[in-house]
């Protein structure tokens, strides 16, 4: 198994990064449901490979940020086995689950930075967590990861004087600080508009080109895979559905969401051959 590093200077060698085996997880229920567990993960087995970005696609309720926290740990999978980087992370101990979860950035939805830290401080936390870097390292890994995603000019401001897309960045550059092999993102645009959107999905498309970090994806909008995942994987009622390459859509997704991404795909594709048809004639 090799190993990525964020330099830029190893090649992506496609192995699977992330294996998960027959992974279940389930939740205590409520009471409209007589007390009985929700199957929020059935027996889900899926692969991601090295520099992959993987888009994991569902209904609201679907098991999509539960599998993904599964990956990382953050949930304890009932059953099943997780792998990352060639390690069984479900058979380590604390200390080593954290020092393995180094290697697994993680960007949340609502960005869960520290108010009363400034944005260098921010991206900081995770490497003094560890207590491995000296204060000089610190620094410079920090404005390397803050030019990574613009935000140098932003390295004494407050998480208040930001803007949302802004503070998903500063989150971003945060998850690769420690230099992570694999980026897991929860819902990262669901609170931006379109345009900040866009921004947000090149910024990580960049950061997976020019470093070979892995991204797997929780998304709702069918918009965001197409624009930045080349792997999609559904889920429905916590078991994985069909996996394919969105290239593939048309030809190989059969479930309700893979017809609906097709046709997005087919739309795109018309908007941009008529746009090309407007300009040759000018």
């Amino acid at each position: 198994m090799s190993t990525i590093s964020n330099n830029g200077s190893n090649k992506i060698q496609h192995l699977p990064l992330i294996r998960l085996e027959g992974l279940c997880k389930s939740f205590p229920g409520s009471y409209n449901n007589k007390g009985e567990r929700f199957e929020a993960v059935r027996d889900v087995s899926l692969q991601v490979r090295e520099g992959e970005i993987l888009g994991l696609i569902g209904k609201s309720g679907a098991g999509k940020s539960t599998l993904l926290r599964l990956i990382n740990l953050l949930e304890r999978p009932d059953a099943g086995r997780v792998f990352v980087a060639g390690r069984e992370l479900t058979q380590l101990g604390k200390a080593e689950l954290r020092a393995a979860r180094q290697n697994i950035g993680m960007i949340f939805q609502q960005f869960n930075l520290l108010q009363n830290a400034s944005v260098a401080e921010n991206v900081a936390f995770p490497l003094r967590l560890h207590g491995k870097s000296s204060r000089a390292e610190i620094a410079a890994r920090v404005d390397e990861c803050l030019a990574l995603v613009g935000l140098q000019d932003k390295a004494g401001s407050y998480p208040a004087q930001l803007s949302g897309g802004q503070k998903q960045r500063v989150a971003i550059a945060r998850a690769l600080a420690p230099r992570p092999a694999a980026l897991l993102c929860d819902e990262p645009t669901s609170a931006l508009d379109a345009e900040t959107t866009r921004e947000l999905l090149a910024t990580l498309a960049d950061i997976n080109q020019r470093l070979g970090v892995t991204v797997v994806i929780v998304t709702h909008e069918l918009s965001v895979v197409h624009a930045l995942c080349r792997q999609v994987a559904v889920i429905g009622e916590g078991r994985l559905l069909e996996q394919f390459a969105v290239a593939d859509a048309a030809a190989r997704g059969e479930s309700s969401l893979a017809r609906e991404l097709a046709q997005l795909q087919q739309q795109q594709q018309q908007r941009q051959q008529s746009t090309e048809r407007e300009r040759a004639y000018g």
